[in-house]
């Protein structure tokens, strides 16, 4: 095929092979072996006002096929999340809607669909308890009626407003015992999110984990897993081989997660699973990367539904550097990779973002996602990736 032109910091470019595609097979069955919800993000309308500040003025039609992708490769899909720009352009109207469209979605397409639950409707920055404990409820119920599973997402107005550990169990205990049936909790930390410093009650993971498993256990009825992003595998394991039976362990970590999924099924993957005896030897997965990676993701699980852990490693293990790229630091821009991916792949006409946010990355920066994403075959056409990078570098005055 032909060449593929990158551009680095200093100006310099250079010429490398343009692979061809990988041929990755869509699933015949459910996917067995992992649970697996791609975080997708939203594609803006090219004519609409998605300037910073504005509201977000969505292409349902491009947001929605997008879904419809995800499931046709057998993952779930976990939206209104930071993915879709929860707090970084996607205004309270426009996640109400999100959340029912993509609920009526994965009712029509027979898939599997989580959605976050949050307080961010509530405009005042600092709000007492109560009205924090109100807020997650109201977005709670509304999320209910759509039919949709519930994601209990971190809540800056909880960060503020809280005291003591014992004031994030009071608030959890309440929305929790009020859900209809299990949820799942969120813990993103402060990679993603700064306001969030010390959520939990503590800065220390260890404390704040001990928090979390606490309101976890006092509550397991009303919790089907947990989903950590905080990026430090070690953490992670650690808080998955203390969950209760039947709790599950959502991988957020974007940088850690062929291991971290792989877990002791798999020899020698990145921090395996400590105890080959324990409950939880293994993490399933609630990923922003995978809405990058959905036929990798999808062919990897395949492989472990099929005892075949050297494909899945195989697979999965080259796109891992790919997502530290597009989760580098400041890692709460990575929905820009995750869209610039989108539009390389054909899932957009154009590289817009709600809020202007496809500016938050540089030339080089995307470069080299485009570099990584053809070496581990992330690209799902890549005549059509090359043309749309080149076209991109022309426009930005670089002779491609």
């Amino acid at each position: 095929m032909g060449g593929l032109t990158l551009l680095a910091p200093d100006g310099a470019l250079s010429r490398v092979a343009l692979p061809d595609a990988p041929e990755y097979t869509r699933p015949t069955a459910a996917l067995r072996s992992r649970v697996a919800y791609a975080a997708a993000h939203v594609v803006p309308r090219v004519a609409g006002d998605n300037t910073p500040g504005q509201p977000a003025d969505i292409d349902w039609d491009a947001t929605l096929d997008f879904r419809r992708a995800v499931y046709g490769w057998g993952l779930g899909v976990a939206d209104a999340m930071d993915t879709a720009q929860r707090n970084m352009g996607l205004d309270a109207a426009a996640t109400r809607e999100l959340i029912a469209r993509s609920a009526e979605v994965a009712r029509e397409s027979g898939g599997r669909v989580v959605v976050g639950v949050n307080t961010d409707h509530v405009e005042e920055e600092r709000i007492s308890l109560r009205a924090v404990t109100d807020a997650f409820l109201s977005q709670l119920a509304f999320t209910e009626e759509q039919g949709a599973g519930p994601v209990l997402m971190a809540s800056r107005h909880l960060a503020r407003a809280a005291e003591s550990a014992e004031d994030y169990r009071r608030v959890y205990r309440e929305v929790l015992q009020a859900a209809s049936g299990p949820v799942v909790l969120h813990w993103l930390g402060t990679a993603f999110d700064p306001t969030l410093e010390g959520y939990f009650g503590s800065s220390d993971w260890r404390a704040a984990s001990a928090v979390l498993l606490e309101i976890i256990e006092e509550n397991v009825d009303k919790v089907a897993g947990v989903k950590m992003s905080l990026l430090d595998a070690a953490s992670e394991v650690s808080v998955r081989e203390r969950l209760p039976e039947g709790v599950r362990m959502f991988t957020g970590d974007d940088f850690n997660y062929v291991g971290l999924i792989g877990g002791a099924s798999v020899p020698d993957a990145a921090q395996p699973a400590r105890d080959a005896e324990a409950r939880h030897q293994h993490s399933d997965a609630l990923l922003g990367a995978f809405a990058a990676l959905a036929p990798s993701a999808s062919a990897a699980i395949q492989a472990l539904d099929a005892d075949d852990p050297d494909r899945y490693l195989a697979i999965l293990g080259p796109t891992e550097e790919l997502s530290r790229q597009i989760f580098a630091a400041p890692t709460f821009y990575y929905k820009t990779g995750v869209a610039f991916l989108s539009w390389l792949n054909g899932h957009q006409v154009a590289f817009q973002m709600v809020g202007g946010l496809h500016s938050a990355r540089s030339l080089p920066h995307l470069s080299r996602i485009v570099e990584l994403a053809a070496g581990c075959g992330a690209l799902e056409d890549p005549e059509l990736a090359a043309d749309r990078w080149h076209g991109m570098l022309r426009v930005n005055g670089v002779d491609a």
